[in-house]
């Protein structure tokens, strides 16, 4: 299965709720590479690179977040696959 590259923006209460921390533990479980960061605005972002079964299950779980979130909104964009990432990191 090819590799493939998303940024996907999440919206709601998603930021001082563990979201960034427990999106990358989901993105390692699922063997994807790439970063997820806060934004000024209060949205999270995140750049997924994998295959597009570990990414999916990735933007599956954004769709809910950790118990304290709450999820009203996400976009997602397919970007070109780049292959710059050797992990994932969380980015302040």
């Amino acid at each position: 299965m090819p590799n493939v590259r998303a940024r996907i923006l999440v919206t709601g209460k998603v930021q001082g709720v563990f979201f960034r921390q427990m999106l990358k533990v989901t993105a390692v479980k699922n063997d994807v590479r790439g970063w997820v960061r806060n934004l000024d605005d209060g949205r999270v972002e995140a750049v997924l690179e994998g295959e597009r079964n570990g990414i999916d299950s990735v933007i599956e779980w954004s769709r809910k977040g950790p118990a304290n979130s709450r999820v009203t909104n996400i976009t997602i964009h397919d970007e070109k696959y780049t292959d710059e990432f050797s992990d994932f990191d969380v980015r302040y």
